[in-house]
């Protein structure tokens, strides 16, 4: 390396650390990006993409009434002139203002394929076209008469505006997203008929933003839906510029032949795949998540079309479209954060009606700017007429002058009194205007541009007059474009807020007979249909049955163990009755020193009997003894023995019967036993040591007791002998009763 380029390298190296290099350079990108690309100006609501857009399309002539060109064209030039980025990127920006379905008013009129509600992508830049629309010309209206500042490109080869002029609120109208660096933004659309009532009001007084909220209800999205936020929400968020709105899909229920029906879903939330959300459904439908629902069909063709076939005629249509809000996209919240940039410089989160202020007072600026624009020209054609009248007063001398003079204009500014401007446009009048006929129009001409300069330099002067003016450009514009036009009818409408809330999860479970198996060693399993052949199933070897009970999958399975405890399993998440099942165990944790002694389905409201063997027990609302944990819930405590049984008990049973090992029956009144939530409970039956409770059953004293005899059964109707109080030791049970000490 030779030594000139040595000197030159160390000429370039900087001392610094690396800490404040990262930091310096981190902070310009980040400002970069805020103010370059992610957020909005709070006066046009425009990005530089955007607005880079309209400008290219402006110079290029593409108004609403002219012929479109190619996307191609446009990209070119904005990626040419203003905006060194890829072209895919700048023609993405240029296709979502073209997309009814994204931008509530589109600024850019598209033709050809621009991609549609279900993600499909627009085709290619070189196929499609694309022209302005008459709002995005309001948007552009004044560009040319000093309406905005103009900056030099990166390039510094041309200029291009700082800002729009904006004679459309396009922030609040249409809208806007973006992501920057620590920030981003997230505002929606409004109708541009209410956002015009706001602003008047906004001239004619002080209001707060409720008042304001009065006019501007809440969002108006272009895909339509319901909101079903409350008012007093909605109020808040426009206060503090941040909220969120819940919005919901609009269907309507279509009757069928035979008391059948359908419901069809007409509008879907914003900036939700049409495609995506169908998907979703359909799956539901395949996992069976969504038993209420039977199939689904797109017969979409310009306007949304989406039909649901529940299953049964008897689901109420409310509550089938409460479960799809809770499982899909067919209810979204609109997460609202209006952070913007307040004279393109400063990002700040914005309410309601700092962001309306800000539009009004960048229109004055410009209304301001281009009357300025304007006198200046008026001025200056006034200046000319003047120096025309003064030629038609002494044409023949200045005939004469304009023939004999070497310096013709200095003599007629001097002979004249006329200005450099007067003087320079008399010598280039061409002989046919010197005629009468031109004079008189002159002389009008005159007149209306002296009657126009006294209402500008009126109109500048005065706040009054201004603010006068921008009403009347408000109401035109809602004229033009608001709720009795087409465009401006509100699409996006309210309701009150669901009284349904909460869709219970067993609707969202099919709803299947099952037969729930446990086997002696711990195995547990569940099998299609009810009352299913015991001898039919198959064990592992050395293994059988040991309790099997009729239940549905949207049932809890409750399990009563050794150890005093509760277990509760889900019918729809057990093992499946293909082969042996799955271990118990795995499924819940029961200690290896307890064991199952009673399974069945949970009864809503069930009164249940709990006893241990030393013949302590109590009862128990089965609402109170299902458990959220693998863990289970302790109920009956057992201390160092175990529990015995678990019964049923019905509501019109009035007596208890107990039977211990020692062979003694005793029967008392059901109210003596207590109603408990958990603990050791009460002596059902006084033992002596090294006996125990063997069995329990309630029954209704009018109709007897019931006990297995032999094959069949017998009904004791005098249960007198019998009677006694709780904690009594009994007597001996009737002939016949049997050995093991069981009633059945």
């Amino acid at each position: 390396m030779s030594e000139n380029h040595e000197a030159i390298l160390e000429s370039n190296v900087q001392d610094q650390s690396l800490k404040d290099i990262l930091s310096e350079r981190y902070l310009s990108y980040a400002l970069s990006t805020i103010m370059s690309r992610s957020l909005p100006d709070v006066r046009d609501g425009l990005k530089p993409v955007h607005r880079r857009l309209l400008f290219a399309m402006h110079q290029l002539t593409l108004k609403a009434s002219s012929s479109p060109k190619k996307s191609a064209r446009v990209v070119g030039d904005v990626i040419g002139k203003f905006h060194p980025h890829g072209d895919q990127a700048v023609y993405d920006a240029l296709v979502r203002l073209a997309q009814d379905f994204s931008v509530r008013y589109p600024l850019i009129d598209g033709q050809g394929n621009f991609g549609n509600i279900d993600g499909d992508n627009a085709a290619a830049m070189r196929y499609t076209e694309a022209r302005l629309t008459q709002i995005a010309e309001l948007m552009i209206d004044g560009i040319a008469e000093d309406a905005v500042d103009f900056r030099e490109t990166y390039d510094g080869e041309t200029l291009e505006p700082v800002v729009m002029p904006a004679g459309f609120p396009n922030l609040l109208a249409n809208g806007a997203t973006g992501i920057a660096v620590g920030m981003a933004t997230n505002i929606p659309p409004h109708n541009i008929g209410e956002l015009c009532d706001a602003l008047i009001c906004l001239i004619d007084e002080d209001p707060d933003t409720a008042k304001l909220c009065s006019f501007v209800k809440g969002p108006d999205f272009p895909t339509g839906g319901i909101i079903v936020e409350p008012q007093e929400v909605i109020v808040k968020a426009y206060e503090e510029g941040r909220g969120s709105i819940r919005v919901r899909a609009r269907w309507e229920k279509e009757e069928l032949k035979q008391g059948q029906y359908q419901i069809v879903i007409t509008e879907i939330p914003y900036q939700v795949q049409k495609s995506k959300l169908i998907e979703r459904i359909a799956d539901l439908i395949i996992n069976k998540k969504l038993p209420m629902l039977d199939d689904i069909q797109d017969e979409s063709a310009e306007d949304i079309r989406i039909v649901l076939t529940p299953k049964s005629r008897s689901i109420a249509p409310e509550l089938l479209m409460e479960a799809l809000y809770r499982n899909t996209d067919l209810e979204t919240r609109f997460s609202m954060n209006m952070n913007v940039l307040v004279d393109g410089v400063t990002p700040q989160v914005l309410g309601l009606k700092d962001i309306l202020q800000n539009w009004l007072s960048h229109r004055q600026d410009v209304l301001v700017r281009r009357s300025n624009h304007r006198l200046e020209k008026v001025l200056n054609r006034i200046e000319i007429l003047e120096g025309y009248l003064i030629v038609y007063l002494n044409i023949d001398e200045v005939i004469r002058i304009i023939r004999e003079s070497d310096e013709p204009k200095a003599e007629l500014m001097s002979h004249f009194g006329l200005t450099d401007n007067q003087a320079e446009a008399v010598l280039n009048m061409r002989l046919r205007s010197l005629r009468k006929l031109e004079e008189i129009e002159i002389r009008q001409e005159h007149e209306a541009l002296s009657n126009e300069r006294d209402e500008l330099q009126a109109l500048i002067g005065s706040e009054t007059k201004q603010w006068k003016a921008i009403r009347k450009q408000i109401t035109e514009l809602k004229k033009d474009f608001g709720e009795e036009t087409e465009l401006g009818a509100r699409r996006t409408s309210f309701e009150a807020a669901p009284t349904i809330d909460v869709v219970p999860d067993t609707l969202m479970i099919e709803k299947e007979p099952i037969t729930v198996v446990i086997s002696k060693q711990g195995w547990v399993r569940a099998m299609r249909g009810h009352n299913v052949d015991a001898s039919e199933l198959k064990y592992k070897e050395g293994d059988s049955g040991l309790f099997h009970v009729n239940a549905y999958t949207t049932d809890k399975i409750l399990i009563f163990a050794t150890n005093g405890r509760f277990y509760t399993l889900g019918g729809d998440k057990l093992p499946a009755g293909r082969g042996f099942g799955e271990p118990l165990r795995l499924i819940i944790d029961l200690p290896n020193d307890a064991d199952p002694i009673a399974l069945f389905a949970h009864e809503a409201g069930k009164m249940l009997l709990v006893a241990a063997e030393t013949g302590h027990g109590f009862l128990v609302k089965s609402d109170d003894i299902t458990a959220q944990t693998k863990n289970g819930k302790q109920v009956l405590n057992v201390g160092t023995g175990k529990a015995k049984l678990c019964v049923p008990v019905d509501g019109s049973h009035d007596r208890i019967a107990v039977m211990g090992s020692n062979r003694k029956l005793l029967v008392f009144s059901l109210d003596e036993l207590p109603e408990m939530g958990r603990g050791k409970g009460v002596i059902l039956q006084k033992y002596k040591s090294g006996e125990k409770l063997s069995d329990v059953r309630t029954y209704k004293a009018e109709e007897g007791l019931t006990f297995n005899y032999g094959s069949g059964e017998r009904t004791e109707t005098d249960m007198s002998p019998w009677e006694g109080k709780r904690a009594s030791v009994g007597k001996l049970p009737p002939n016949g009763f049997p050995k093991n000490n069981q009633f059945g």
